[in-house]
């Protein structure tokens, strides 16, 4: 019988996101992306279909490898303009009551402290329904605009990232004892001053000798979302993620991922299946095959060659202007996403991908497979899917805003829980406790768990 199936939604706070070109569509919303409406309605539709979570993406930085300009991001709303993912996680929050949050943010674009603070504050106003996708940024836009001179170097960037998530575990995890708060108003006492302690870190590349300003929210340390598929990434994601999220564009690929993940894990002296991995999908379903046919081939008129390829070029690092459209994709080592090309190139080797073709597969649901079909075609291939790649669960890619989440709701989700592979209902608590029914907090064998001290000076020893 196949595992349980979890879906996320896949958003950003943008146009189109996935779907470039798509956001012409006389029923798509994702121009209304600057009300708070839009992002409420959303909220309320997920809950409804029981997801986990959205799964909210984000860049500080525009797409401008393709042509070495602007002009194509800019004239097709390819993630740009964009909006701060935090920003929106309250309002949504505020009309349910168990639809968890990943917000991602950059480690390269922000000092640990301040986050840190950020995202304590969205854990407590959320009741511990925040979880965090750690990226270390792949567009050098956005470095340049953050005063650095190029993009730092890959793997250099997850050196700077162990270091990151180490500031915040013990921020998190060992500033404030358990209980260190005790809002006693007889005695005016609020917080006993000797379990709240200064963290005193000093490393290569960060020093925070203070403590977190932030009381211990619900669940301490954010549900940890990584998306890094490079063997570097992977390294980080088997030391801290808990989810982690793939965008593989076959079965193949996911397979060769997901095998690699669970053995680094295995390494790293963790259980293998202690981490959920989502793979990124889109899914076009109506009342029968015919008609989901017909939807996706009407929604494949409004997909954007140039917004395709400003989105692959950008992910890649290599410009994908200077080829023609028949030329085949090779692997190119680059500073961006390198997992992306090695998808196309090297997985699968029974596969060889043109310009055109990768062009066409991104210009509806972005790098991930379209399932398309009536609920019990799509809930077949869902199952075969989680059979034959060993994922978790999906990262749901809209094509239309909010058209598409709304057929999964209607179609997919009562298919799935009618053959008892999906939920109906949610759990009590965090996230975590969501998730994986432990704690609300980091398990005691987890990377983060070991900056919990009691006293002062245990936690200046593991400084």
């Amino acid at each position: 019988m196949t595992k349980q199936i979890r879906f996320n939604a896949f958003e950003m706070n943008c146009i189109a996101h996935q779907s470039p070109g798509l956001w012409r569509h006389p029923s798509d919303r994702s121009t209304e992306y600057k009300d708070i409406e839009y992002w409420t309605d959303l909220a309320k539709i997920l809950e409804k279909g029981v997801f986990d979570g959205i799964f909210i993406a984000d860049v500080l930085g525009i797409y401008d490898v393709y042509h070495h300009s602007a002009e194509h991001a800019l004239t097709g709303a390819v993630q740009v303009p964009v909006n701060d993912p935090l920003q929106i996680v309250p309002a949504m929050a505020a009309v349910t009551k168990h639809l968890g949050f990943g917000v991602t943010t950059s480690i390269s674009f922000e000092h640990p402290y301040p986050f840190a603070r950020r995202i304590s504050t969205l854990d407590h106003l959320t009741k511990g329904r925040v979880g965090w996708n750690i990226v270390t940024s792949y567009l050098e836009s956005g470095s340049k605009n953050l005063g650095l001179t190029t993009q730092l170097n890959h793997d250099d960037r997850y050196d700077i990232a162990d270091e990151y998530l180490e500031v915040l575990y013990k921020l998190w995890e060992g500033s404030w004892e358990s209980d260190a708060v005790l809002r006693d108003k007889q005695s005016g006492i609020f917080a006993d001053h000797t379990k709240v302690h200064p963290i005193l870190h000093e490393g290569k590349y960060f020093k925070v000798p203070g403590i977190h300003i932030c009381e211990p929210s619900p669940q301490r340390t954010p549900v940890l979302y990584q998306a890094g598929a490079s063997a570097r990434g992977q390294k980080f994601a088997s030391q801290n993620a808990e989810c982690i999220f793939i965008a593989p564009p076959s079965k193949i690929a996911a397979k060769k991922i997901v095998q690699s993940i669970r053995e680094k894990l295995k390494q790293e002296g963790r259980d293998p299946y202690a981490v959920k991995i989502y793979s990124l999908l889109s899914i076009v379903t109506d009342e029968t095959d015919q008609k989901a046919q017909a939807k996706f081939k009407e929604y494949q008129s409004y997909g954007s060659y140039d917004g395709a390829l400003t989105l692959v070029s950008g992910w890649s690092g290599v410009d994908f202007s200077q080829y023609q459209p028949h030329d085949k994709v090779e692997y190119i080592e680059t500073n961006a996403i390198q997992s992306m090309l090695d998808a196309y190139v090297n997985a699968d080797p029974k596969r060889i991908w043109t310009i055109e073709e990768i062009a066409h597969w991104n210009s509806v649901g972005g790098n991930g497979p379209v399932l398309v079909g009536s609920a019990q075609t799509v809930a077949d291939e869902l199952q075969q899917w989680i059979e034959d790649t060993d994922v978790d669960g999906f990262n749901l890619a809209y094509i239309l805003a909010h058209q598409t989440f709304i057929d999964i709701v209607d179609f997919i989700v009562p298919e799935l829980q009618r053959r008892g592979v999906y939920q109906t209902e949610y759990r009590q608590g965090t996230l975590r406790e969501k998730l994986f029914q432990q704690s609300a907090y980091l398990p005691e064998n987890h990377r983060g768990a070991q900056y919990r001290k009691d006293n002062k000076n245990s936690l200046a020893q593991a400084s």
